[in-house]
Order: structure tokens, then C-alpha cells, then sequence
């Protein structure tokens, strides 16, 4: 089975992503942020699309400030249904709005998204899954799972045989009891 690891090394779009983000824990709200609304903007998508258009969704959506994004009104929900630098699908776009404030509740109940990551790891996926359903908009099965993996909470991100193997498991990822 062909995997990201087979292509991605030296890509012009992908190369970058696959050595350096991919499976990389990360703790910073707005990467968080960024890599939920990413994963949810490729639904029906390929990852290409979504990472020559990470620009557009930087600009688009304040720099994935969630406090920013969590105020957005209509005029904000218009501009981003206007904007053709990014995935122009109303659903995606209340789903990233809503989700901000989710994001900005998770500081109260658990102090940041980072932390509410770790306060119910370890779970496989399906627990994931239905976490996710149940938090957040526009969050199903292969959402998630990538979100998760794409921040090392679970395996898979990398082959054993991929040079960034080694990086990632230095790093200590959740799914290997580190975080």
C-alpha cells in the first residue's frame, strides 16, 4: 500500500509538510486550530489543494487567531464565502467559526485545546471519533483520525523505513507515551 512517505519526500508542495509538520507534536493553539481547519477544509479534497491554498486560509482566517475567528459575524462569513483563495463551502466555514468557540471554551473547562488533547489521551480512534462528534462541527471519522495523526496523538503518520521515523520518535509523540 502506497503511503505519504513514498511521494512526499522532495515534493514541491508536499516535501516540506511531510518532513517537518507531519506527525510532529505540536502544543501552540493556533497550530492546533490551523491543522483542525485544514483536515476539515480537505474533505473532498486532496492535500495538495489544501496546502497550495494554506496561504489563502492563513490570510482568510486571521492567522488562525481563535479569538479572531471566534467573533466573526456575517460580514466575516461573506468575505470568507467571496474569497477564492480558499475552500468556499458554508458548512466548512461555520464549522471553523464554531469550532473557535469551542476552542476558546476549552481554556475554561480544561486550560487550551492542547491540554483537552492530552486529558483524554490515550484513546483509540473510534474513542476519538466520537469525542470529536460530540465537541466539534465537521469532525468525522477520517477528520479526525488525520487531525490526530498529523499531531502524532496516533501512529501512522510516517513508515518505520521514512528518515522522519527516527525525528518523530525522538520527539517523544503521545501515541508513544510522550506529551
Amino acid at each position: 500500500m502506497s503511503s505519504y512517505c513514498d511521494f512526499a519526500p522532495g515534493h514541491p508542495v508536499h516535501g516540506a509538510y511531510h518532513d517537518t509538520e507531519y506527525g510532529f507534536p505540536q502544543r501552540e493553539e493556533s497550530v492546533l486550530f490551523e491543522r483542525l481547519l485544514l483536515e476539515i477544509n480537505q474533505a473532498g479534497l486532496s492535500w495538495e489543494t489544501i496546502l497550495r491554498k494554506r496561504d489563502g486560509f492563513r490570510r482568510a482566517y486571521s492567522a488562525f487567531d481563535v479569538d479572531a475567528v471566534a467573533a466573526y459575524g456575517q460580514a466575516d462569513r461573506d468575505r470568507l464565502m467571496a474569497d477564492a483563495g480558499i475552500i468556499r463551502n458554508r458548512l466548512k466555514i461555520e464549522a471553523a467559526i464554531h469550532n473557535a468557540q469551542v476552542i476558546q471554551g476549552l481554556r475554561a473547562s480544561h486550560g487550551g485545546f492542547a491540554a483537552w488533547l492530552d486529558a483524554h489521551h490515550p484513546l483509540d480512534k473510534a474513542g476519538w471519533v466520537k469525542l470529536f462528534k460530540k465537541t466539534f462541527r465537521f469532525t468525522g471519522g477520517e477528520i479526525t483520525g488525520e487531525f490526530l495523526m498529523s499531531l502524532g496523538y496516533l501512529p501512522g503518520a510516517h513508515h518505520a523505513d521514512c528518515p522522519v521515523y527516527t525525528r518523530l520518535l525522538a520527539m517523544a509523540p503521545p501515541w508513544r507515551g510522550g506529551g
